[in-house]
């Protein structure tokens, strides 16, 4: 048993890319196992910021194998453009990092059915990243996608043909909707794919079940967060794949009695991107002064995170359906200088006071109930050990740990790698 999973517990964001940096000394393979470039993971070190959309993040230890597992869906143009931006580092990609040849490819116009679709939604927006990352795997499911390994085969345009005329059909619905210039887009894909073929593409879940049996040790590295959950999310403003625990399965193609860590992220508040139900967000001072101190800005779309207290009830539900074994909580720093901090333990609703995630979270079906603990005034980012916390701080943990029942492990104060203590 050598595989650990690495998954967030909110609405994503959580600083996944962050941790899964700091840990990746202690593993030989980081696999990514769902998700696309609507992923914005961020590493921080040496006086560098890095943005990860699809390339995992261990991408930057010297010795670690970095796998896109079969659940990723790629766009070769973007994913081109993330090695252009990693050539000063001198990452010997064709040895550092191999894709699964199961993984499916976005096409041009699989963006274009994005855009179209959110543009006629109106107010009804669900928030998508217009990547191309829904009408991807709806042609995955619909058996009608093109995956990585189809671009070695002699009738790869045949079928990139017949999928893109199947594509410009479903674009006449949403006439006048966006305006696009397909051979210009053609182009640059087309050329992407001729420098995605540079890579090693891998039957991935071989090569894990091989590594397995040779004792490596494995990270899987989710993506978004379990409140985006295509089944267990806030349906309809969901992703389009399995962000818990069993995504990490059909992502990859490891057996469930397989992995044996599940660390779950979480920041000491929460943030939603886009539209969808958020019980705790707050539409004051407070929510504006977590936002301009944590820096609540999408890494991929650049879009304002929505800000609000922690929420145990859908905190304590994402526990629950991926059986985490340890918890890590990032953005404690953000909290400093709040008199108060304020935690959602339940949620009221017409049929009284409840303490667990129902099927609808909308305002008019619940109202979160709070309790308070005092606040601290410290800078929490200069600090390097647990000792050094603040009475009110190590409180405030030790209450998230009693009402979650599940140990925090890691907390981090800043998005350097340093700024990442162990307890």
């Amino acid at each position: 048993m050598s595989i650990d999973l690495l998954l967030g517990l909110q609405w994503g964001d959580e600083g996944k890319g962050k941790i899964v940096d700091v840990l990746t000394k202690n593993y030989d393979i980081i696999a990514r196992f769902q998700g696309g470039p609507n992923a914005g993971h961020t590493l921080k070190f040496d006086g560098f910021s890095h943005v990860l959309h699809t390339i995992p993040s261990g991408i930057f230890h010297p010795t670690a194998l970095n796998l896109i597992g079969n659940g990723v869906v790629i766009d070769p143009v973007i994913f081109q453009s993330e090695i252009e931006k990693l050539i000063p580092f001198k990452i010997d990609f064709p040895k550092k990092l191999f894709i699964s040849k199961k993984a499916h490819l976005i096409l041009p116009t699989h963006r274009l059915l994005d855009a179209a679709s959110e543009a006629s939604k109106g107010k009804a927006k669900i928030g998508s990243t217009l990547k191309g990352i829904g009408p991807t795997y709806m042609d995955k499911t619909g058996r009608n996608g093109i995956r990585v390994g189809d671009i070695l085969l002699p009738d790869w345009k045949k079928r990139y043909e017949n999928l893109k005329t199947k594509h410009l059909k479903m674009l006449e619905y949403y006439q006048g909707k966006i305006e696009f210039d397909l051979p210009v887009l053609e182009e640059v894909f087309f050329n992407a794919i001729e420098e995605l073929k540079k890579l090693p593409f891998v039957d991935s879940e071989n090569l894990l079940h091989n590594a397995i049996k040779d004792g490596k040790k494995v990270l899987a590295e989710g993506a978004q967060g379990s409140l985006l959950d295509i089944d267990f999310g806030t349906y309809p403003f969901v992703t389009s794949s399995t962000t818990t625990a069993a995504g990490a399965c059909t992502g990859l193609g490891i057996a469930p009695n397989s992995i044996r860590e599940v660390f779950g992220i979480f920041k000491a508040y929460a943030t939603r991107v886009g539209s969808g139900p958020f019980p705790t967000e707050l539409f004051d001072a407070d929510g504006e002064r977590m936002g301009k101190i944590g820096m609540e800005f999408g890494a991929t779309t650049g879009r304002a995170r929505r800000c609000g207290w922690i929420d145990l009830v859908a905190l304590k539900y994402a526990i629950h359906i991926n059986g985490v074994t340890q918890l890590m909580m990032m953005k404690g720093d953000v909290l400093s200088g709040f008199k108060t901090i304020k935690i959602c333990t339940s949620y009221k609703t017409k049929e009284g006071s409840i303490e667990h995630l129902p099927f609808n979270i909308e305002p008019e079906h619940v109202t979160p109930m709070y309790i308070e603990l005092p606040g601290w005034k410290e800078d929490l980012t200069k600090l390097t050990s647990e000792e050094q916390f603040p009475k009110e701080f190590n409180n405030y943990i030790a209450y998230l740990e009693k009402e979650l029942e599940t140990p925090i492990k890691i907390v981090s104060l800043g998005p350097d790698r340093k700024q990442t203590i162990f307890r």
